[in-house]
């Protein structure tokens, strides 16, 4: 485990990162979702995406990584750029899983891997609509401070910055991000998944037009299940582009002879 310092704006953020196969000359990041950190994406593919250096990050507030006032998504793939930079790193593929999969995609690598992505906006339940009207008349009445009671079980435990960045990014629409989005995109989703329905991914491999889409059994952790299978299929589908563009090229070599 290491720390690189990353300034962004007036403050100097410290990353908590990690490297496995660092001798690796091409490498793949991975970004974690929301109230998880760098460790459970290093317990699923440690072993996989092999002749990859791995970057597994703590992003800002989660695991070992600082936060100082409330951000957004793009608050966060700024700092991640920034991280990279620092790095001297150019990810030939990003990973990013649940709220990691919206940094990833405003980050807009070549290659682009969305595990169950956040992204898609939901409507909310009856119950989470009405602990949210609570919640407004309770702070306009300057009763705030009892948030903790109204917050969703993803902020349990962590501060009140944490929770504002949370209210944040949890409403996002990037329908029309997705739509713009040139990445070549592999879209992975857990078949009983919760927190992102399926469906959200069906609109999300329909609005990236360079996309691969594969339901897979389990939730919204479905990827602890199938780590093999992502990281091969991955490989496969980059190796297959490869041969492709190799070939047109040889094509259009031989039309200018």
């Amino acid at each position: 485990m290491a720390i690189k310092s990353v300034k962004y704006g007036l403050k100097s953020y410290n990353i908590s990162y990690e490297f496995v196969n660092a001798k690796c000359e091409k490498s793949i990041l991975f970004l974690h979702g929301w109230g998880a950190n760098k460790q459970i994406m290093k317990k699923a593919f440690e072993k996989g995406f092999v002749g990859y250096k791995h970057i597994y990050v703590d992003m800002p507030g989660f695991g070992l990584s600082d936060i100082f006032t409330p951000l957004h998504t793009s608050d966060y793939a700024k700092i991640v750029k920034r991280f990279l930079k620092e790095l001297g790193c150019e990810p030939e593929i990003i990973v990013g899983h649940s709220f990691g999969g919206k940094v990833a995609t405003l980050i807009a690598p070549r290659n682009l891997v969305l595990l169950s992505s956040a992204g898609i906006v939901v409507k909310k339940s009856f119950i989470v609509r009405l602990k949210i009207f609570l919640f407004k008349i309770l702070k306009f009445f300057g009763f705030g401070k009892f948030y903790r009671f109204f917050a969703t079980k993803d902020v349990s435990g962590m501060s009140r910055t944490m929770y504002e960045t949370l209210k944040n990014v949890v409403d996002e629409d990037f329908s029309s991000k997705f739509k713009s989005l040139k990445s070549k995109t592999m879209i992975f989703w857990g078949e009983n998944d919760k927190a992102t329905p399926l469906k959200s991914g069906e609109y999300m491999h329909s609005f990236i037009s360079n996309s691969s889409f594969h339901p897979l059994a389990g939730d919204h952790f479905f990827f602890l299940l199938h780590s093999d299978f992502i990281s091969k299929q991955v490989q496969k589908e980059l190796e297959i582009t490869t041969n492709l563009k190799q070939k047109q090229d040889i094509c259009e070599g031989i039309e200018s002879v």
